[in-house]
């Protein structure tokens, strides 16, 4: 299935993206590209290809944890904020990081 520039369109509605006229002219190509080389690799075939599962030694032996897993009971909120530089009504209070100004907000 060919992509046109009204799949883009579509995808960039999708993401809240804004596009003009030259990106989507540009854009629609490039995508129908990338999309014919993933159908291209659909048809490899991978059947004698052993799967890659993460956590694993390179023999495929489990790794030994550090610690048990198992459950604990959790901190708390007043041990947690105990040390907190600045807590406000069981929060931490922090500067504003996206905003660029130093006036702190509750979170």
């Amino acid at each position: 299935m060919p992509i046109t520039e009204s799949d883009i369109r579509k995808i960039a509605a999708l993401a809240h993206l804004e596009i003009t006229e030259e990106e989507l002219r540009t854009l629609a190509p490039q995508v129908a590209a990338i999309v014919a080389y993933v159908e291209q690799l659909n048809e490899l075939d991978t059947g004698s290809v052993e799967p890659a599962i993460g956590g694993l030694t390179p023999e495929g032996e489990r790794t030994e944890a550090a610690r048990q897993d198992r459950t604990r009971p959790s901190l708390g909120q007043a041990l947690a904020l105990e040390q907190a530089p600045e807590p406000s009504h069981g929060h931490f209070r922090v500067p504003k990081v996206i905003a660029g100004s130093e006036e702190k907000e509750n979170f």
